[in-house]
């Protein structure tokens, strides 16, 4: 499995994908400001990957503070929790996993500033061991989906490299490949960043998956042709009535596939469900560098001047939605009741744990 993040003694690390798919290379971050800068500049991405890896930033800085009293300690943990935040503005399971460590550093409160480090450690390490067995378990309920054999499109990177390990469309197509089912990948190129290109080919080609690689604008001709049975793409947030954001471009696959009679799935772990944005006009939407439009490799494709849009992700009405896959079972329409039920399961086993 590939080690997207890793906590270590010698600090977090990640692989820097940016790299991909040219270069292997890992990064080692020994602050949590470095932490920050990876998430902010992509070396890490992926709602889920994002979420683990600004809890091991916030652990990351704790372990490095001089204060002597809970309270001094609280005071930094404030700021660092505040720059965790100001990173990815529409991933929420970067909020999630801020509020997760803000909770048990108020549980610690009474405790001396070595138990609450430690402890703020363990948090960030058992997040990183739950995001996998969480994928894990998705895979299993999205892998009863997937067709027997043939295509099955994906848009952008929701594998391994997008969260702790395994991923979540990624992994649904794993383990559908792991039941036997004869899947052949197409990965949308995903621009301008191209992770479908260079990350999700990469991983699935580690993994002897067998993957052709598509611009953007041919989805919807290889649907016309019949050569996709499914669609299932990942999400950085979902709201409570099932609008889901994801990468730029999955409102169109969406609006293809609903016009070309094609289940369009999502795949996505409880903690991207947003139950407090009531729907997708509230989710924010981050625009990132006009460089990434303008430059390929280096080189200038834009004339000077020119106006340039590049918003990182679009939000795909929940009537586009065939199921949402969660580590709890498939969510279905209304999304309004599916989703937060299975949320409360969740919510309800957390209390019973704490008492």
């Amino acid at each position: 499995m590939i080690e997207t993040v890793e906590w270590t003694k010698s600090g977090v690390v990640f692989i820097d994908q940016t790299k991909l798919p040219t270069e292997e290379v890992y990064v080692t971050c020994t602050t949590h400001v470095q932490v920050a800068d990876a998430i902010r500049n992509m070396i890490v991405r992926g709602a889920p990957a994002i979420g683990v890896s600004a809890a091991m930033g916030i652990a990351l800085g704790v372990k490095s503070s001089k204060a002597e009293t809970s309270g001094e300690l609280k005071k930094e943990f404030d700021q660092i929790c505040k720059l965790m935040g100001e990173t990815r503005p529409t991933a929420v399971n970067l909020f999630w996993a801020i509020r997760r460590m803000t909770d048990k550093f108020e549980s610690l409160s009474q405790r001396s500033v070595t138990q609450i480090v430690e402890s703020l450690i363990e948090e960030a390490k058992r997040m990183h061991a739950e995001d996998i067995a969480a994928n894990r378990a998705m895979g299993k309920h999205g892998a009863t989906l997937m067709p027997a054999s043939g295509g099955v499109l994906t848009h952008c990177n929701a594998g391994s490299l997008a969260t702790a390990g395994y991923g979540t469309a990624l992994g649904v197509i794993r383990a559908a490949v792991e039941a036997g089912k004869k899947i052949h990948v197409y990965a949308d190129e995903t621009r301008p960043f191209l992770q479908g290109a260079r990350l999700t080919a990469w991983e699935l080609m580690k993994d002897g998956i067998p993957t052709t690689v598509i611009s953007d604008n041919m989805a919807g001709v290889m649907m016309q042709k019949g050569k996709i049975g499914a669609i299932v793409v990942g999400a950085d947030r979902i709201a409570a009535n099932g609008d889901v954001a994801n990468k730029v471009g999955t409102y169109t696959v969406a609006v293809l596939a609903k016009e070309n009679g094609i289940p369009f799935y999502v795949a996505a772990p409880l903690s991207t469900v947003d139950l407090g944005t009531p729907d997708g006009s509230k989710i924010p939407i981050e625009q990132r560098n006009q460089r990434e439009i303008t430059h390929i490799g280096g080189k200038q494709m834009t004339p000077d001047g020119v106006g340039i849009e590049n918003p990182a992700f679009d939000v795909t009405p929940a009537k586009y939605v065939t199921a949402i896959i969660t580590e709890r079972g498939i969510a279905r329409a209304p999304y309004q009741h599916s989703l937060s039920t299975l949320a409360h399961q969740i919510s309800k086993e957390q209390e019973k744990v704490e008492v």
